[in-house]
């Protein structure tokens, strides 16, 4: 039986500072083959090359991976300013959709990093452009000097509210996370619950209220050690196995619509 589809949405970067490529790190291809049991397929996530309703028809379920680009404040209603860093107003494009869509179908879809913060934006939040500058919180960014062992390497904790679904599925109200981010959820949007938060209260896992599929999403990097790591390999377990529910329950249905 064919696996079904994961979209690994794509970062556009730039190989030797000159090529232009749409890239996805190798680890989250190997989270989404090995631990969620679905075939990886990187999109290149621009609107000139692929549109939502493809997407929604070709893919199962969906990877929002992290990515240096931040989402535009446009988004979320306000001014850009050098703090924001850099964008890329192409995937903006796609993904922020794409989660609206998702969430209403029920497809899965797993956010990590940069995808926690779009689906946040995507259900009406907003976000803050350096967490680090605010009073009272740590610096959340990767290390920049080190091994990718140490610059992956768990750092501090996350604790979940009793009755989220991570205590559900991990089995525990407290786990050692990575932190590779700079910016962080400010206001959640309506629909969207906080299930967890770093010592200094950044928001560091979430989902959709009522969502009818897998939405969990988180700030940290669960893709680094998934098939090892006693956080990452059950959630990406769960995603698969919301992925597989899908492929059988919705792909045929999608198929037949369009034929």
């Amino acid at each position: 039986m064919a696996r079904p589809v994961v979209g690994i949405i794509g970062n556009m970067i730039l190989l030797n500072d000159s090529y232009p490529v749409h890239a996805g790190g190798r680890m989250n291809s190997e989270a989404v083959a090995e631990v969620a049991g679905c075939l990886p397929v990187i999109i290149p996530s621009d609107p000139r090359l692929v549109t939502v309703a493809e997407l929604l028809d070709h893919c199962d379920g969906f990877l929002l991976t992290g990515g240096r680009p931040n989402v535009h404040p446009s988004e979320y209603g306000e001014e850009e300013t050098e703090a924001h860093g850099t964008f890329d107003r192409c995937r903006d494009a796609i993904t922020l959709p794409l989660i609206r869509a998702c969430v209403d179908r029920g497809q899965p879809v797993l956010g990590i990093c940069r995808g926690f913060q779009e689906v946040n934006v995507a259900m009406g939040g907003t976000l803050h452009p350096e967490i680090r500058d605010l009073p009272g919180r740590m610096n959340h960014r990767m290390p920049p000097d080190g091994t990718i062992e140490e610059k992956f390497a768990l750092r501090h904790p996350v604790r979940f509210a009793p009755d989220s679904p991570f205590v559900r599925l991990l089995g525990a109200e407290e786990v050692m996370t990575n932190s590779l981010h700079g910016q962080g959820i400010k206001t959640p949007g309506p629909r969207i619950v906080i299930d967890g938060w770093a010592p200094d209260g950044t928001p560091e896992a979430l989902h959709v209220r009522e969502a009818p599929g897998f939405t969990l999403s988180v700030q940290w990097h669960p893709e680094w050690n998934a098939g090892r790591d006693p956080v990452s390999r059950p959630l990406f377990a769960a995603f698969g196995a919301a992925v597989h529910a899908w492929a059988r329950r919705g792909r045929p249905q999608l198929r037949a619509a369009g034929a």
